[in-house]
């Protein structure tokens, strides 16, 4: 794993995602290493390839500094505004351990008293250890990434993430302490039209553990990522390859939402967007300009 340190000249980044006004990624790079990760393709900002995801993160080591500046131009405190940490990395990886970027960041916006809507996407329990800075922070809400219940099939696609049971569990205790959280399915796994109870006992889980606000995404198979999953998974059987290409099939995807909603509705979930979310139908044209 290659780490370095970079500056950067902003932190607050204009965001096009659903409901996001601003996204801050205090990493390029996540050495989690998934592999159907979108997010890969923001190694040509550091000069690397796609091929390269996993085996490097720069931390922008500014961020934190950038952020106070930044949040003085917010008028009413940031009443309305949205951030989301993050959109491209994990802000709870192995490197925020050593540079605690996020956690900095994070007490900015506590610090300057900000009225916004704070959202944070990891899939690390490595955001158990901020808890106490958590609740000093109005209208936040972690989001945890569930992709299986099963840590054989959440090991397979996401090599050194954490298992799919401290996901969970990680849920569980953040609700214990009060912490307003919700779960990121996603992306969906294709065999789950073939396996269905496996789909099912993730949303079971997801119930199980107290959290009851869902998003769910399909998966994204754009040439860059499908380039790199057939080069990690090369000695796979054909028949996965097959669920794969067939989960870009929109009736495919019409199949697995009606799955989707039938258990959103049977274990009592909201979805927070109104339907199954399909990547690469949001559009970003210039992508320095929203990530980076």
């Amino acid at each position: 794993m290659t780490i370095k340190e970079i500056k950067v000249k902003s932190a607050l980044v204009k965001s096009r995602l659903p409901s996001v006004d601003y996204v801050v990624n205090c990493y390029v790079g996540c050495g989690f290493a998934c592999s159907y990760c979108y997010a890969s393709f923001m190694g040509r900002m550091v000069g690397r390839s796609v091929d390269e995801w996993g085996s490097y993160v720069y931390a922008k080591v500014n961020t934190p500094d950038l952020l106070k500046k930044e949040l003085e131009k917010f008028k009413n405190k940031g009443k309305g505004k949205k951030i989301l940490f993050s959109s491209v990395t994990d802000p709870f990886q192995a490197a925020e351990s050593r540079y605690r970027l996020t956690q900095k960041c994070l007490s900015v916006l506590a610090d300057f008293g900000f009225e916004g809507n704070v959202s944070i996407l990891t899939k690390s329990p490595g955001v158990l250890k901020v808890v106490s800075l958590l609740k000093s922070i109005r209208n936040l809400q972690v989001g945890i990434t569930v992709t299986a219940a099963d840590d054989k099939i959440s090991r397979y696609f996401e090599k050194f993430a954490p298992s799919a049971s401290s996901r969970i569990k990680t849920l569980e205790l953040l609700n214990r302490q009060g912490i307003n959280t919700y779960a990121f399915v996603g992306p969906l796994l294709p065999h789950y039209a073939d396996e269905v109870g496996n789909l099912e006992s993730v949303f079971k889980s997801i119930y199980k553990a107290g959290t009851r606000d869902v998003y769910v995404e399909h998966i994204n198979l754009s040439l860059y990522i499908k380039k790199r999953m057939i080069n990690e998974l090369k000695d796979t059987d054909k028949k996965f390859w097959d669920k794969f290409y067939l989960s870009q099939n929109n009736d495919y995807q019409k199949y697995l939402n009606k799955i989707i909603l039938r258990l959103v509705k049977k274990y009592n979930l909201n979805l927070l967007y109104p339907d199954v979310i399909v990547h690469n139908r949001i559009k970003n044209k210039n992508i320095k300009r929203y990530f980076f």
